[in-house]
């Protein structure tokens, strides 16, 4: 595999299949899967978070799933630690590692590296893009220049996201990115990553995830978070904010009727998988896939066994 080894990541909206594309390698090459997925890490959400099945884990291992309670936090940077841990006990195994998920934070880590801060504050990064909208790229570029000099250099002054973040860094820790990497809160793997992004055409998909939602129900979903509820967990739940447990405590709670509840988990997910696209489009060297043939085609494993 070389001195500087590539690791493939296969990523893409909720509901795109990119669990399945991947173990379709299982088959032909000796692959570990790294899931990239802020859902599965949380323990006993099984249903509503799509877990890969007994069967589908007896395919190829499956790591970094079920590694937190609900409500626990796990960051973005603490995903990194395990994550490279993880990719060169794969690499010792002689095996080949497969990045498979969906949360950008946790990617965005993986190939840019993170500074650790112990919380986002949606509210913050809102505020940072109605101030790029308004004032334009520039005008914030000059304020991160003399807030992070050293960050600003780095970054041109289009790359919105990536100064909108730096900003967003220093905005909530009061230390800037440059800072915060120089004192030995920064997390990156010593390994380069290659986007492989699954996005079937969005009206299959949105029927995809209406489909899926219906499944889930049929499977249990109401009975799996009812008997969380009886362990006294609705609250961790709750902080948890998972697409699917956050609708259904609304019908337990009287709020909406089950019906409603499930309307809104099929929107809301639409919603996120929206959410995902965008931010595939907006990652450098991301390459768009939309089925699984055309994906395969392009990613052929054997360059990185």
């Amino acid at each position: 595999m070389g001195d500087d080894p590539r690791i493939p990541i296969i990523c893409g909206p909720t509901a795109a299949g990119k669990t399945s594309v991947a173990l379709e390698y299982a088959d032909d090459f000796p692959i570990e899967i790294i899931s990239a997925d802020s859902r599965q890490v949380i323990k006993h959400l099984d249903i509503g978070t799509a877990k890969p099945t007994a069967e589908e884990r007896a395919r190829a291992p499956i790591h970094l799933i079920d590694i937190v309670e609900p409500g626990e936090r796990y960051s973005a940077f603490k995903f990194i630690g395990d994550s490279g841990r993880i990719i060169k006990e794969i690499f010792d195994r002689g095996n080949i590692p497969l990045v498979v998920g969906g949360t950008g934070l946790y990617l965005r880590g993986l190939v840019e590296g993170v500074v650790e801060i112990e919380s986002d504050d949606m509210s913050v990064r809102d505020r940072l893009e109605q101030e790029m909208e308004a004032e334009g790229p520039e005008k914030l570029h000059e304020r991160l220049m003399k807030i992070d000099p050293l960050e600003a250099v780095k970054i041109h002054a289009n790359n919105r996201r990536r100064v909108i973040r730096a900003l967003e860094i220093f905005y909530l820790t009061g230390k800037s990115k440059s800072e915060l990497a120089a004192t030995g809160t920064y997390a990156k793997p010593g390994y380069k990553f290659d986007y492989y992004c699954l996005v079937p055409e969005r009206e299959r998909l949105y029927a995809v995830i209406n489909e899926r939602v219906d499944a889930m129900m049929a499977a249990g979903l109401l009975k799996e978070l009812e008997q969380l509820v009886r362990q006294g967990r609705k609250e961790d739940i709750r902080r948890a904010n998972v697409i699917g447990y956050n609708e259904l405590l609304s019908f337990l709670d009287g709020e909406v009727s089950l019906d409603e509840a499930v309307s809104m988990i099929k929107q809301n997910t639409r919603r996120y998988a929206k959410r995902q696209i965008t931010w595939f489009r907006g990652q450098e060297g991301c390459r768009f896939y939309p089925d699984k043939s055309s994906l395969h085609q392009a990613l052929n494993l054997r360059s990185f066994s």
